[in-house]
């Protein structure tokens, strides 16, 4: 990860762009379960591009409304940044349907194993 130069070499932002158009189709579609991953997988994505809180820096802090105070640079994920942390979600959910198959819950393992699928289309 690093500070943006230029937006040449954004895969973030490329691979969000891709996972909203999908998001799209998805929902257009009702295909609730697709729609829910990739929200998630955005969401991801949005987290990993959050630059790191400095020393002492706390949590609330006031900003005037408008003023662009809050505004911060998001750090630039390359292409291995964000496949990783979409193989980080995915090996989540994997690890998940893994406890609930062990916890004899096979329906929701079978839903988190179909999800770890549709989340695989995106680092294949």
């Amino acid at each position: 990860m690093k500070i943006p130069s230029d937006m040449s070499d954004d895969a973030g932002r490329d691979m969000k762009a891709r996972l909203r158009a999908d998001l799209r189709t998805a929902m257009k579609d009702k295909r609730a379960i697709e729609a829910k991953v990739i929200r998630a997988l955005i969401a991801a994505i949005d987290n990993a591009e959050a630059p790191p809180a400095r020393e002492g820096q706390t949590a609330l802090v006031h900003h005037h409304f408008r003023s662009g105070s809050a505004e911060i640079e998001r750090l630039l994920l390359s292409v291995a940044d964000v496949r990783g942390v979409i193989a980080a979600d995915i090996h989540e959910r994997e690890r998940a349907a893994a406890e609930m198959e062990r916890l004899g819950m096979m329906d929701r393992a079978e839903t988190l194993r179909a999800e770890a699928v549709i989340a695989k289309r995106y680092i294949d």
